[in-house]
């Protein structure tokens, strides 16, 4: 007998929730279109919050459990950023298909309202003439047609659209949700998971199922059915906090020089300084034996050294810089150099 050729699907399209009520972590939201779900009569809704939390998922839930697999694609436009959004799209594409009225016969068990669904996927990314233009569309097709915005930063939507929708906040994932939803993939693909390697996911993925369970995916392709802290950390790009520890030893001890000599290893290892510098951020936040004073000197140099990484500036310099800043305010010196 040949042996199972493993699926090529990604985990994270193979383990999404299929019905709202599968969605996890949001109860609000949840308990609040599963009752809206009932009567089949939606709002214009705008889901907003951090990646990976769940939102396409649950507009795409509602859209299979009101329509049917069979309905779905002549009842649903789906947009992405990757589409082109711009103003003349709104006026063809988005508004040929909301003006299109459909019937509201029930079908294999499925509601079906008289009313289709447009899904703007990154809709904090369309231009604000666009979002502009989209204002008359969903006034004129309000009985026809309903719009789901989808975004990151609800500031990017402009008010007049806001106002328009029911607005549903997504929380990041707390660490046990995502450990039960991680050790659940793990069970079905026959792998396994210790306490502190779920802890580490936790800690890289910031709240991100999405990338929890890509970073899962990954490590099991390439170290095999048993996958630890290190194997984690390994597929994710994070550094090691030994790492980020032993560079703030070195500023502790206050020889330049030993901090130079820590810097120049981490860049002869080729790891990220913008990393770094968040990684570090991190354990500065929580080191009890730094004064609040000092955490916000450094705090002040690790944004100032962010943002020059972010328009192009030399990491070694960067990193350099941050280190001598470190020292200085540990050990209580003057910001400027006197000559």
């Amino acid at each position: 007998m040949a042996p199972l050729v493993p699926s090529s699907q990604p985990w994270v399209e193979k383990y999404r929730p299929r019905q709202v009520k599968d969605v996890a972590h949001q109860e609000e939201v949840v308990r609040v279109l599963t009752t809206t779900l009932q009567t089949a009569d939606l709002p214009h809704m705008l889901f907003y919050g951090p990646p990976g939390t769940g939102k396409t998922t649950t507009a795409l839930a509602i859209a299979y459990q009101l329509y049917g697999p069979e309905l779905y694609k002549s009842r649903v436009l789906e947009l992405n950023a990757s589409d082109d959004r711009g103003i003349n799209v709104v006026r063809t594409k988005i508004k040929d298909f909301a003006a299109v009225a459909v019937g509201s016969a029930r079908k294999g068990g499925y509601p079906c309202p008289p009313y289709k669904i447009i899904i703007l996927d990154e809709a904090d990314s369309m231009t604000e003439d666009a979002q502009n233009a989209l204002r008359r569309t969903m006034e004129t097709y309000s009985k026809v047609t309903r719009f789901f915005f989808i975004c990151n930063y609800i500031s990017r939507i402009i008010e007049p659209l806001a106002s328009r929708c029911a607005k549903f906040r997504f929380k990041p994932l707390s660490e046990e949700v995502m450990s039960n939803r991680i050790l659940h993939i793990c069970n079905e693909e026959g792998l396994s998971l210790d306490a502190q390697a779920l802890a580490t996911l936790s800690t890289i993925s910031n709240g991100d199922l999405r990338r929890a369970i890509t970073y899962v995916q990954s490590a099991a392709r390439l170290f095999g059915s048993s996958i630890s802290s290190t194997d984690l950390i390994s597929v994710s790009g994070a550094i090691p906090e030994d790492v980020v520890k032993s560079l703030l030893a070195s500023c502790k001890s206050g020889e330049f020089d030993v901090a130079n000599k820590e810097v120049n290893n981490i860049i002869a290892d080729g790891y990220p300084v913008s990393q770094l510098i968040s990684q570090f951020l991190d354990v500065i936040v929580n080191a009890d034996d730094i004064p609040d004073e000092q955490k916000a000197r450094i705090c002040k140099k690790l944004g100032e050294a962010d943002k020059c990484l972010v328009d192009g500036a030399d990491e070694y310099l960067q990193l350099l810089d941050v280190a001598s800043e470190t020292i200085r305010a540990l050990f209580d010196m003057p910001q400027t150099l006197v000559f």
